[in-house]
């Protein structure tokens, strides 16, 4: 007797694991506002494209008008949703208190937008520093403090810093973008210390090396297929030899991450600094 109910509450396990295959998963994002800084391009793009397609409403951002119609127009096309569009640079106070003035309740704030630039330590200037702690990190800072307040009277929602692993390998290339990578973790680990307790996360997403499509193109498009085969063959090698992966990881991989983050569902995770890095930082925590 004992037997029996074993194989049946076995059998019932079974079917109960297999029930989703083959169907979608629900993220419970339908209706949600997003906004992802910097987000006509690689990781930025991805993760808007996949909020769109979970039914988000999603607002999208880029210094040049210009580049936010290009991508809405992009976005509407590969997913059949339009998305919200502005225009503005994510390191200028004024234009961040615009965007807030523009789109006042945001659900979800993915702060993406972020700039390297590769320089060796003794040529970086003081204003290559400022620069990139601005729009790295500043810009995830203002548009926090300005979406917390509704966050809190709502008692939901996500904010999610996208980091890198840099922030656990400091690049010789760019000290500075290390840096800056280092305190967004900080950033969003106390601001989730400050929401405990309520419906709100805070968590940053440490991305590996990635390559968009449009980089690919335009590096196709100046060495040829053959040297770029090469140049990342040199890199993993000299530059991220620990990487698992050997080789860039695609936009896509990490918004897959990202969306999920985002999600209702992921109402247990907060506080954390996710790696999504294939495998390049060697540590199993």
């Amino acid at each position: 007797m004992k037997l029996r109910a074993a194989m049946i509450l076995l059998a019932w396990a079974v079917c109960a694991l297999a029930a989703p295959i083959g169907r979608a998963m629900d993220l419970q994002l339908e209706g949600k506002t997003a906004l992802v800084t910097g987000s006509t391009a690689g990781i930025g793009y991805a993760t808007a494209r996949a909020l769109l397609r979970e039914g988000a409403v999603v607002i999208i951002n880029a210094r040049t008008q210009s580049a936010v119609d290009r991508a809405a127009a992009s976005l509407k096309a590969a997913t059949g949703r339009a998305p919200l569009e502005f225009a503005g640079d994510m390191s200028r106070a004024a234009d961040i208190a615009r965007l807030v003035r523009t789109f006042p309740r945001v659900d979800i704030l993915v702060n993406n937008v972020g700039r390297f630039l590769a320089k060796p330590f003794e040529q970086t200037t003081d204003q290559d520093w400022y620069d990139t702690f601005d729009l790295n990190v500043m810009s995830g800072v203002r548009l926090s403090r300005a979406y917390l307040p509704g966050m809190r009277a709502r008692n939901w929602g996500r904010i999610i810093f996208i980091s890198s692993e840099s922030a656990l390998q400091i690049p010789v290339e760019s000290v500075q973008y290390g840096m800056s990578k280092v305190a967004e973790i900080a950033v969003a680990r106390g601001l989730a210390e400050s929401v405990a307790q309520t419906g709100i996360t805070v968590n940053s997403i440490l991305p590996g090396p990635t390559m968009d499509p449009n980089t690919v193109a335009a590096l196709v498009k100046r060495f040829g297929a053959q040297r770029i085969d090469q140049m990342t063959a040199s890199f993993f090698q000299t530059r991220r030899p620990t990487s698992l992966l050997r080789r860039f990881e695609r936009p896509e991989e990490i918004a897959a991450l990202v969306v999920y983050v985002a999600s209702p569902l992921s109402s247990g995770t907060t506080g954390a600094a996710l790696r999504v890095d294939g495998g390049v930082v060697r540590s199993a925590f």
